[in-house]
């Protein structure tokens, strides 16, 4: 995994490669926390230097629920100049989201949101930080990149067979 050295330029920084002991900075969680039926798996692919997240399974919004997700919880602050993410990412055509969240969320279930397609062929996203949105009213605005403690790969929100994988994870 890369480390920001002072002087370096922020569009070299590679926040996650998933290499090293990647599986255990990742969690999954999927909607039967709160009584969901979705199910799946994330898991680290590939070998070497071509080593990638996959989360995979099947989103139902039965019972309230709706969701699978990949998450990473970190305590190194963002640089306060990032002005975005950037993901290399491949999938099945579908929509994904990235949550973010920062430590003043009132609620567990709250995040900042941005959608993404995961296309067939492996590309790159581009997601400034304010293309991100409050999941629910009353919440502040995006904060900035330093305030984010946690960043989600999440298939979210209809009734879909997911299948995404992300080969890393960038600040721009």
């Amino acid at each position: 995994m890369s480390i920001m050295f002072v002087g370096q330029s922020l569009s070299e920084t590679v926040f996650e490669d998933f290499s090293g002991d990647a599986a255990e900075r990742w969690d999954f969680v999927a909607d039967t926390v709160m009584g969901g039926v979705s199910s799946g798996r994330a898991e680290i692919v590939g070998d070497g230097n071509k080593r990638a997240l996959r989360l995979h399974g099947t989103v139902r919004t039965d019972n309230n629920g709706g969701f699978i997700q990949a998450r990473r919880r970190f305590s190194e602050p963002w640089p306060h100049n990032a002005e975005g993410l950037r993901l290399r990412v491949q999938g099945n055509g579908a929509r994904y989201f990235v949550f973010l969240k920062t430590p003043n969320l009132s609620r567990v279930w709250h995040s900042y949101r941005a959608p993404f397609v995961a296309k067939t062929k492996w590309h790159s996203v581009d997601i400034p930080f304010d293309m991100f949105s409050p999941s629910h009213m009353g919440m502040p605005a995006m904060v900035t990149a330093a305030d984010v403690n946690s960043i989600a790969i999440v298939a979210y929100g209809d009734d879909y067979g997911a299948d995404v994988s992300v080969s890393d994870i960038r600040l721009s």
